[in-house]
Formats: C-alpha cells, sequence, structure tokens
C-alpha cells in the first residue's frame, strides 16, 4: 500500500532500526504505535522480532492492526497509555522486553483529523484529547481553569514569554462566548501574541493546551522507569522527542541512570547508593537529515535519544 494509506511518516526510521538492531531478538514494545510505521520497519529488520504496539488512541489502534495484521502472531496492538506500561504488559502475559520505542507528541492522522482539535490551520472543536482516557477536553480547560493557572500551564507546557497576557486574553473571550473553535482560538493568539516569530502566533498555546489535556510529560516520566525496569540485559530503550520540554525529560533520565552517583554537586561522598543501569548510545541526539526534513517537514525538529540496559 502507498503512504496515502498510511499518513503518518515514521520518523528518523533508519536511525531507530539501526539503534534498536542488536536488541532485535525477542519482544519489542512500541508504546506509541500510531499507524504502525517503526513496527513495520522492526519486524521487517528480524524474523525474531514480536512487536506489541500500544496507543492511547483507538483510532490509531485501529489502523495498526490492519497494517501489522499480514505479520500474524509476531504482531499485537493494543490501546493502552504508556503510562501504564507495567501492567498493560503484564495483562498481555509478557515479563521483559528487548526493546521499548517511544515516538512521542502527535500523529498525522490526529493532526489532519479536523474533529479531534490540534491544528489552528482546521476549524473544529476545542477537544485534544489523544485519547478517551483524558478526562477532559481543551474546552473544559478553558472553562474551568482561573486565569493565573491557564498562565501558569501557557508558561510552563508552551514555554510562551507572554503567557500571563495570552491568558487574560482567552479567558475573556470563553466568558464571551467567543472561544468555541480552533479557529477561534488561533484567532484570538494571533491578537495577543507579539510578532516576529517563525511559527504561527497560536503554535505554543495549542502545544500547552494539548500537553496539559492529555498529561502527555506526567506520563513520560512515569513510563520511562517502567520501561527501564522491563528491559532485559542488553536490552534497548529509544525515545523520538519533538519539542524541547519531552527531549529534556528523555534526556535526564538516561544521564541520571547513565551514573553511578547522582548526588548533588558539593558533597563530600556519595550517599546515594545509586548504581548506572544503561550505556548511552547517543551522546548527541540523532536527528533528521535534509532529505528526510523536506520529504515530511513534520520530522525537522525530531530528536532520538537511545541508551543499552547494563
Amino acid at each position: 500500500m502507498g503512504s496515502k494509506d498510511w499518513p503518518h511518516l515514521a520518523v528518523l526510521a533508519d536511525e531507530v532500526t539501526a539503534l534498536l538492531g542488536p536488541a532485535l531478538d525477542g519482544l519489542v514494545v512500541d508504546a506509541t504505535v500510531g499507524t504502525g510505521g517503526h513496527a513495520v520497519r522492526l519486524l521487517e529488520a528480524s524474523p525474531r522480532v514480536r512487536v506489541l504496539g500500544l496507543d492511547r488512541d483507538p483510532a490509531a489502534v485501529a489502523v495498526a492492526s490492519r497494517r501489522l495484521a499480514p505479520y500474524g502472531d509476531r504482531a499485537r496492538v493494543v490501546v493502552g497509555n504508556f503510562r501504564d506500561l507495567k501492567p498493560l504488559l503484564t495483562e498481555e502475559g509478557e515479563t521483559e522486553a528487548a526493546a521499548v520505542l517511544f515516538d512521542l507528541g502527535l500523529s498525522s492522522l490526529q493532526l489532519d483529523d479536523p474533529a479531534r482539535g490540534f491544528s489552528f490551520s482546521r476549524e473544529g472543536p476545542l477537544d485534544m484529547r489523544m485519547g478517551p482516557d483524558a478526562p477532559r477536553t481543551a474546552a473544559d480547560l478553558l472553562a474551568r481553569t482561573k486565569e493565573a493557572d491557564l498562565a501558569d500551564v501557557i508558561a510552563r507546557y508552551g514555554e510562551e514569554p507572554g503567557a500571563p497576557r495570552i491568558a487574560r486574553r482567552l479567558i475573556a473571550r470563553a466568558r464571551e462566548g467567543r472561544l468555541a473553535t480552533t479557529t477561534d482560538l488561533a484567532a484570538a493568539a494571533a491578537g495577543v501574541v507579539r510578532g516576529g516569530r517563525a511559527s504561527h502566533p497560536a503554535t505554543r498555546i495549542f502545544q500547552a493546551l494539548r500537553i496539559a489535556v492529555n498529561g502527555e510529560l506526567d506520563a513520560l516520566a512515569s513510563a520511562l522507569p517502567q520501561a527501564l525496569g522491563l528491559l532485559r540485559q542488553g536490552g534497548r530503550l529509544a525515545a523520538i522527542a519533538f519539542h524541547s520540554l519531552e527531549d529534556r525529560i528523555v534526556k535526564q533520565f538516561l544521564a541520571r541512570e547513565s551514573r553511578d552517583c547522582v548526588c548533588p554537586p558539593g558533597m563530600p561522598a556519595c550517599r546515594c547508593g545509586h548504581v548506572r543501569t544503561v550505556a548511552l548510545l547517543t551522546r548527541k541526539p540523532a536527528t533528521p537529515g535534509e532529505e528526510e526534513a523536506r520529504a515530511n517537514p513534520r520530522a525537522r525538529s525530531a530528536k532520538l535519544r537511545a541508551a543499552e540496559r547494563i
């Protein structure tokens, strides 16, 4: 089938396959299977690979299930949030993994569907839920969050310097009934975010609301140690991040786990007793080359980090 059948292009697929290659003998957990692009590459890379694909989005699970059906019992896809990685594997009868992959952020399947509310260029409801497990929509958040708390969300998750001013505008628009759709939100952002940016004025606001609605950063911080705990010796962990907040969590987690002591600087002697659990495979993150960035502009900001369980 052509790319139109599977709208999400697997980002850094060659790099992921190369980094996980030595571990491709046994179960690989694709914790964000999307439409199955990475899963296909990993299944094709070794006949000894089995893939368990997880995704909190039932629409993605349906697409990935169809795509991976030709691989028979070598591939399973289930609905689940990687926040619950260990119990999900237990439910599937699995106790350890050869590799775990996280491809974070939105898929094209989600972004290109106006009804999901992720795009500021197409009118749709202010939803932004990645799956039905998210307890509230973006509209709920805007309607029920105090101005100061909304400013904190925009500053923390959108890294937006004008957060207080933006929050004030959004709360006012919501009270006036003028903040019902994605295009309403984009217009409100354009009217208050200061210029001089390469990206659309609403980019950081949409990112902040999406992260808050889906609890993305907390889920990632919870999932990484679970993934490490599931890896067998020599198993590999890889994560692709698309913005600095995700990448920082991955980078700091792997840096900590690659050191024997994580005591604060200045301690006269180690008191933490921490023993390193991984060897870094990427001192600097792998990023898309020019050809991939041209073919898939959404891949431009991707950063891939990986480590091996020791």
